[in-house]
């Protein structure tokens, strides 16, 4: 603990007040800091001039919880913002290393720091340090089928959901010593969350019957106590560190988009809505659909963001989501454009968070579409190393082997990332990769089961249905195949062969020569010519 004593340091027109746990502009103001963030900076100020590794932060200002390492480049960026002019000179990032504050001299005796109340926002509210956004507080699994031998099981899950659930982009997650003092207890999640202060708790329950195991999940809003989500899991018992992998990933992955939603939920109501907000409700647009009304709108949510925290690594990655989604789903004529400024944005920041799992990831879709797809595919299994979870990368992958003309390889990602996610928000691209790997080998009546799944799970893509439309009509299917083509051409009315053709993104002969099925198809359908 820092003595009393300590004196105050200066960073441009900031007082770092250390003996009074505060940072103050030059008029003796506090500026609010969140409580993470100033632990960080009372870290890098205790040893100004002075590189401070990374983990060394990690370990100190989040020991008792386990976040990714997107958590202190978020406090780096709040740091920097509370800062003010000097954020950026003041507090120097070494790539790949650690941290520095750069001080000036010590403030003299007649320089004004004084005054512990909190300074008024707008409305002449008081500033106080708020529940972080996507903080969770897992508690230990119960054991109801009362056979203490499947304890250690329990346990198990709940230990690996806890880590797992640190993986979701600028979560929160108290350390499970912490958590498993509950264990057994009677709890009141309201409760918990103000001792705690975090916004979500997670409850549940295990059973094992025969050779079956259920698992009944619940997610509470801990600030009001009512259920944001509830879920019942019911399958064969197997290996059983296979199925709790499973199970984790499976709860993982959909606590991750329910989440999200209720992020974006909260935010819609906010008067004044930050840069996280703001980021939360741009994902929630993605996760409708890839339409040009869905994508203008969740990327105006995501510059805003960018707006007003530059630094906001979440909201950049998503922003390079939406050029590659857009140069994906051909909804213009030069694709190029977009997986460029994809590319330019994420190398941007891996420079800066280096093991981002879906920055590599969406890094990996945008070379597989620009004749690297080999490549793309090793920086998706290297989003996987990051993140076992990443169900998507399984996906994209599936759609790098269709690239190199290996269709029938593609089905047995697509599988693995649905047992990762079974009802990810993504499934429908998926499902079409899948379809396209089908259409590619001629199997054209698993082709057509396939599109129809994608477009049963989300209508919101033209491309599946225009892809639906080319297996139906090489089937003789043509009144069906037809009416697809008329639903993919009112959400995108721009798609033409021409354009699907001449923006082919790969030079493979061999998936060129079966891509050619593709154009026979789609005139059939009647899809334009262009």
């Amino acid at each position: 603990m820092l003595k009393s004593s300590q004196p105050p340091i200066v960073v441009g027109d900031r007082i770092v007040d250390l003996a009074r746990e505060t940072l103050r502009d030059g008029r003796g103001d506090v500026v609010p800091l969140r409580p993470r963030a100033w632990a960080v900076l009372r870290l890098l100020a205790t040893r100004a001039g002075e590189l401070v590794d990374k983990d060394e932060i990690m370990d100190e200002v989040w020991s008792d919880c386990e976040v990714t390492e997107d958590s202190l480049v978020q406090a780096i960026g709040d740091i920097r913002r509370a800062l003010g002019d000097a954020g950026r000179s003041a507090l120097k990032t070494v790539p790949r290393r650690g941290y520095m504050l750069v001080v000036d001299e010590k403030p003299s005796g007649d320089l004004v720091i004084s005054g512990n109340t909190p300074r008024p926002s707008a409305v002449g509210e008081m500033t106080a340090p708020s529940t972080p956004r996507l903080s969770i507080m897992v508690l230990p699994f119960a054991n109801i089928g009362g056979d203490p031998a499947q304890d250690y099981f329990v346990d198990g899950v709940t230990e690996s959901l806890t880590t797992d659930l640190s993986r979701i982009a600028g979560s929160f997650v108290i350390a499970r010593n912490t958590a498993f003092t509950f264990k057994g207890k009677a709890v009141n999640v309201r409760q918990i969350g103000r001792e705690l202060n975090v916004r979500y708790v997670l409850e549940g329950s295990m059973q094992r019957g025969g050779n079956r195991f259920r698992l009944n999940a619940q997610l509470t809003d801990a600030e009001t106590g009512s259920h944001v989500w509830a879920e019942r899991f019911d399958k064969p018992a197997g290996d059983l560190l296979d199925m709790q992998d499973e199970i984790v990933s499976r709860l993982a992955n959909t606590l991750n988009a329910e989440l999200i939603n209720a992020e974006a939920r909260r935010a819609e109501r906010s008067p004044r809505p930050d840069a996280m907000d703001l980021y939360f409700q741009g994902r929630a647009c993605i996760n409708k659909g890839v339409t040009r009304t869905f994508m203008a709108q969740a990327r105006d949510f995501f510059m805003r963001a960018l707006a007003l925290d530059p630094g906001n690594v979440e909201a950049a990655v998503a922003a390079a989501q939406i050029d590659v989604s857009v140069g994906s789903a051909f909804l213009t004529d030069d694709s190029s454009v977009h997986f460029e400024a994809a590319e330019a944005a994420l190398n941007k920041v891996l420079l800066h968070a280096p093991n981002h799992p879906r920055a590599h990831m969406l890094l990996g879709a945008v070379q597989m579409q620009s004749m690297r797809a080999s490549r793309g595919i090793a920086e998706c299994r290297q989003a996987l190393l990051l993140d076992p979870n990443l169900a998507d990368a399984h996906g994209f992958i599936g759609l790098g082997k269709f690239l190199l003309g290996r269709g029938e390889e593609v089905e047995e990602h697509i599988q693995e990332a649905l047992r990762l996610s079974p009802r990810d928000t993504r499934a429908y691209l998926w499902y079409m990769f899948v379809g396209l790997g089908k259409l590619s080998i001629s199997a054209d009546h698993e082709a057509v089961d396939w599109f129809r799944r994608s477009i049963e799970f989300n209508r919101n893509h033209a491309l599946s249905h225009f892809h639906f439309a080319a297996a139906l009509a090489l089937l003789g299917e043509l009144k069906e195949a037809r009416a697809a083509a008329a639903a993919g051409l009112v959400l995108d009315p721009s798609f033409t062969i021409r354009r699907y053709r001449t923006d082919a993104r790969v030079d493979n002969p061999v998936y060129l020569a079966k891509r050619i099925r593709f154009y026979e198809g789609m005139r059939l359908a009647e899809v334009p010519e262009g």
